[in-house]
């Protein structure tokens, strides 16, 4: 389980996003101004940091900054302030992210599974309703036994595990997923590989779990 250190002055905020990434399987620990955090950050080891901007004894650039010149955390910052120059300072300063609040909890979700992907702080393995993901040997298997996917099968695959829990429309996956020559897929193109990839890795083809029709919008896996 990946440890998170959560930065938010706001105890009804830090609650409800505690109890909402616990339930997903993170483990939590929360400080609510600067000194808290940089005594918490230090002590022990954290595999990302969500850091408000203002704090009661400080900002969170500062943290930001002092934590990136001393250790490689990453650091998604989760702030009301979100105009333009905000966004640029705290990219500037070392932060891997920046999320305006009020936010999507399940974006952010996705965000904090993507820094972790990118930083090289998460699992390899993937586990979705029964089928099993292995991102570095590229192997997906249900109990036990290897599915055999093609190469766009396997990418198509890999972009529903990037964004649980967000509706992905038809054109974002299009924009996506390139084919093997290197060019854009078709909208018809899609339908068949979704197809294909459904009768692969779901239990049942006509009540599918992993890859879930959003009618008239696109597709979710949660």
């Amino acid at each position: 389980m990946n440890r998170i250190l959560l930065v938010e002055d706001d105890p009804l905020i830090s609650t409800k996003l505690t109890e909402f990434l616990e339930n997903e399987h993170f483990l939590i620990t929360q400080a609510r101004n600067k000194k808290e955090a940089l005594d918490k950050v230090f002590k022990d080891e954290y595999d990302l940091v969500l850091l408000d901007i203002s704090l009661p004894d400080g900002s969170g650039y500062d943290i930001c900054k002092e934590i990136k010149s001393k250790m490689n955390v990453p650091i998604i910052f989760v702030t009301a302030s979100n105009d333009e120059p905000s966004v640029i300072l705290g990219l500037d300063i070392g932060a891997d992210d920046y999320i305006a609040k009020p936010y999507r909890p399940k974006e952010l979700l996705s965000r904090i599974r993507s820094v972790l992907r990118r930083t090289g702080k998460t699992s390899s393995i993937f586990e979705l309703h029964g089928i099993k993901v292995d991102t570095i040997k590229g192997l997906v298997t249900r109990d036990g036994k290897e599915i055999f996917l093609s190469s766009l099968e396997y990418r198509i695959l890999l972009v529903f595990l990037s964004n649980r829990g967000i509706v992905l429309s038809r054109a974002k996956l299009v924009e996506e997923i390139w084919d093997i020559a290197g060019d854009y897929l078709s909208d018809n193109t899609l339908t068949v590989y979704i197809k294909r990839l459904r009768q692969k890795i779901e239990e049942d083809i006509d009540d599918p779990k992993i890859i879930k029709t959003v009618r008239g919008i696109g597709y979710i896996s949660e």
